[in-house]
């Protein structure tokens, strides 16, 4: 199980965190992006050397870089003060992804190290690291882009109710099994809302065949991962059986990592990339069409606050609003 674990850390650290960084559309993490690697690399290489004063110090490295990540999240979080409802609850689910992978660190560099934090067996340790890399990062960074185009009551459950969860489960470790339990209930419904908009509004934006397959795995995947996430949860409060840790880093973690993370901001970047054409009903008659849309009233108005996205997600924004 552990170099399953270790493989699905390292995309967690080399792919998924630095791409996500890129489609939070945050100039202010442009070079944090840039410097990922020299943190993560470090960190990848930790988890194949034995544990030790090396691997420790590697993991350190990787912990420092996503302190200063961590850093980003609070002046984001007092920005949207005066932004609307749903601007401010994406900004929560971007604060919680930029916060957890300090949480992933921490443990990794404990279970590096040997040294059983807070009374947690490096066993745990260890399945903590992939777990705030994407229950943490990865859910909460696509449950706030689908809240930023979605926006709506489900759109803001979405990306509330996963960071929820996500808290819940971290307070669980410490409390007990039914509250763990509780946080793995709020996950799953949050991240059972992003699959059903991503596959209802966000799908369908997709004007080629990868994209819309991209966002159908993950959304398809989503439902299956979380089951297995309930159900363990669920047989450790109360006894039933359940699988076991070695068969949920076989499915729920593999397919997370796989099928919802890397589909997911792939499916994203694949999004936010493509060119945009303004519609012929768009276009004056007068004027020769150009390849920028117009722009959309509804964000010139004084009312919104919200900054601007890029323009692939501006336009869905206004299709899907």
């Amino acid at each position: 199980m552990s170099v399953l674990v270790d493989l699905i850390v390292m995309l967690g650290m080399l792919v998924v965190v630095p791409a996500g960084l890129l489609l939070a559309g945050a100039p202010e993490l442009d070079r944090i992006r840039r410097l990922w690697p020299l943190y993560a690399v470090p960190g990848a290489v930790a988890l194949w050397l034995p544990r030790g004063g090396p691997a420790t110090v590697l993991a350190g490295c990787y912990a420092f870089g996503t302190v200063l990540l961590a850093l980003h999240a609070p002046p984001r979080l007092f920005r949207t003060v005066r932004a609307s409802a749903a601007h401010r609850t994406a900004e929560i689910a971007l604060f919680t992804a930029l916060v957890t992978p300090s949480v992933a660190a921490t443990a990794l560099v404990a279970e590096r190290s040997g040294h059983a934090l807070f009374g947690f067996g490096l066993g745990i340790l260890a399945l903590t690291v992939p777990h705030f890399h994407f229950a943490g990062f990865a859910a909460a960074l696509i449950a706030g882009l689908v809240c930023r185009v979605a926006d709506g009551p489900a759109g803001r459950f979405a990306a509330s109710s996963v960071p929820l969860g996500t808290l819940l489960v971290l307070i669980g470790y410490f409390v007990g099994d039914w509250t763990e339990l509780a946080g793995a209930a709020v996950l799953t419904a949050g991240m059972w809302t992003v699959a059903l908009l991503t596959w209802r509004t966000i799908r369908g934006s997709g004007r080629d065949r990868a994209t819309r397959m991209l966002f159908a795995v993950s959304s398809a995947v989503l439902v299956a991962t979380m089951v297995l996430a309930l159900s363990w949860a669920l047989g450790e409060a109360t006894g039933l059986p359940h699988p076991t840790l070695t068969w949920m880093a076989a499915t729920h973690g593999l397919g997370n990592a796989l099928g919802f993370a890397l589909c997911s901001v792939l499916a994203w970047r694949r999004l936010q990339g493509r060119p945009e054409q303004a519609p012929p009903e768009h276009a004056p008659p007068d004027r020769p069409r150009t390849d920028r849309p117009p722009a959309d009233p509804a964000l010139t108005t004084p009312v919104r606050t919200d900054p601007p996205l890029t323009d692939p997600l501006t336009v869905l924004e206004g299709r899907t609003s």
